[in-house]
């Protein structure tokens, strides 16, 4: 392919689609008016931050390419460039790596919510560990013990319990779309935002994601609101009825879904939920919101029951988890199991100690450990949260957990620890950007023996663990896959008093 930008179709390993894809790009790339750098044969040697394959340029830096797998042989069209770095597209492929797997989604390289579905599950389980063994070593710059072996998710596809689909009017062409010549004049769409394009939806016809009766729902919604003429919302003029749909799936086979329409029309919304409950009985809480705001979060909106409860319930180790339309629970429910299991293991618990559970949520780790446990004291900011938790754990007959709400850098203070008294142990699972740094002054105060550092972003959990490490050691390290098919890892740390 010396000196040529065209595409060629190599007989090695071909992959139609993501040739196409590329090749999509390109054409779009080349009509901008600044001409981006084009390496050509860059093998391509590890995969980076976000789910990014890495590779080198001529020039020694370090080039991000979006579609690569390691292994790979590539020609790059840069898209951004820095001191340090370029970001790029793989234009085409000289080789293919061992590594790569057919993808079995037929929205891949376009939807971008499963990037890593060409790679095979045992290659994306050790770029996964690899990345929170580099993090903890080269951003936190601690000691660790030797990482044990990733566990990884005995599902690799249809593993979620909770999804969420837009409604569109302009819904986005993939390239066949676009140079056929066909007319589409049903713009409509019910599926996933394009990556870095908020008003711009994929029609989806199968999602990978979560297992039946989800697509069937969601496609069955689709044809009956066309078939209702409901109209498909419009994100940039704001107009249209219909917004959103999410669908909730549990262990315990209970099904939720919940409609969000932009105004009210209860004539219409009547005929569409009453054809939902009459095609799909299995629905255990139909629900709706109708928010006119400019934006789709619906925690501060008001949800109404259309049809059965307004709850489903999930059940670990015995355990019932009372979810409602705003809970958060962990959405892979089979691995949130075994994660919780590791969190329990590397707390020992013998049934004397008073724990701190910091950044609770709902409560699910508190109750999970309870049992083995003194005491539990749940901490965490979002008031329906710690209102759940309160529920569940007396659904659950658990009497030893208490839970508290507020701001966790102003609640976790000296006044509460004289109040609940000083913790054993301290379990921590912290959202993406860690723990604020009073919070862990705090901990380092408080000097409990041992805490058990839970995190879906290890490089903020390594910034954490050099700010203990004066006063802790890491003693066990243990990466959980959670989301297969992504760059996404959970990684559980144990640290001790020195």
């Amino acid at each position: 392919m010396k000196g040529s930008f065209f595409i060629h179709f190599y007989k090695i390993s071909p992959i139609f689609y993501l040739n196409m894809f590329c090749y999509s790009y390109f054409c779009a790339m080349s009509r901008k008016k600044k001409i981006r750098k084009v390496f050509e044969d860059l093998t391509v040697t590890d995969a980076g931050a976000k789910g990014k394959a890495i590779a080198k340029a001529p020039d020694g830096r370090i080039v991000f390419v979006k579609n690569a797998v390691p292994g790979d042989i590539v020609t790059v069209q840069t898209t951004k460039q820095r001191k340090a770095y370029y970001e790029g597209t793989a234009i085409s492929f000289s080789k293919y790596s061992k590594k790569r797997t057919e993808p079995r989604c037929e929205h891949f390289g376009t939807c971008g919510g499963c990037k890593w579905q060409h790679m095979g599950y045992e290659h994306q389980l050790y770029f996964k560990q690899k990345e929170v063994e580099n993090n903890l070593i080269r951003l936190g710059k601690v000691e660790i013990p030797p990482v044990l072996p990733i566990l990884g998710s005995a599902e690799h596809y249809f593993y979620r319990n909770k999804m969420e689909f837009s409604f569109s009017d302009s819904k986005w062409l993939t390239l066949e779309q676009i140079q056929s010549e066909e007319v589409i004049e049903n713009r409509n769409a019910l599926g996933f935002h394009i990556p870095g394009m908020w008003d711009k939806i994929l029609d989806l016809n199968k999602c990978h994601l979560q297992r039946d009766p989800s697509n069937a729902i969601r496609n069955f919604v689709k044809a009956k609101a066309e078939e209702l003429e409901l109209s498909f919302f419009n994100s940039r003029k704001q107009e249209g009825f219909l917004r959103t749909l999410m669908i909730r799936t549990s262990s315990t086979g209970d099904v939720m879904v919940l409609l969000q329409f932009f105004h009210e029309d209860a004539t219409n919304r009547k005929l569409l939920l009453d054809a939902i409950t009459a095609q799909f009985p299995e629905i255990t809480s139909l629900l709706y919101v109708v928010n006119t705001k400019g934006n789709d979060t619906i925690y501060d909106q008001e949800v109404i029951c259309h049809a059965g409860k307004d709850h489903i319930f999930e059940e670990m180790e015995g355990l019932r988890f009372k979810i409602n339309a705003k809970s958060f629970y962990q959405t892979n429910s089979e691995q949130a199991y075994e994660l919780y299991k590791i969190t329990r293991e590397f707390a020992g618990l013998t049934g004397n100690e008073l724990v701190y559970d910091l950044y609770t949520g709902t409560g699910t780790i508190a109750q999970f450990v309870a049992k083995k446990a003194r005491k539990v004291i749940g901490v965490e900011a979002i008031p329906e949260a710690i209102e759940a938790a309160k529920e569940n754990a007396q659904l659950n007959n658990i009497t030893n957990v208490e839970f508290y709400v507020g701001d966790m850098k102003k609640v976790f203070n000296e006044d509460f620890i004289q109040q609940h008294g000083i913790p054993d142990i301290v379990i921590t699972d912290p959202p993406r950007d860690g723990m604020h740094a009073a919070v862990v002054q705090q901990l380092v105060a408080i000097s409990a023996q041992k805490i058990v550092y839970v995190s879906c972003n290890s490089a903020t959990q390594a910034r954490d663990l050099a700010l203990l490490d004066s006063h802790y050691k890491v003693t066990k390290v243990q990466p959980v896959d959670m989301f297969p098919q992504t760059h996404h890892v959970e990684n559980v740390v144990l640290l001790e008093k020195r």
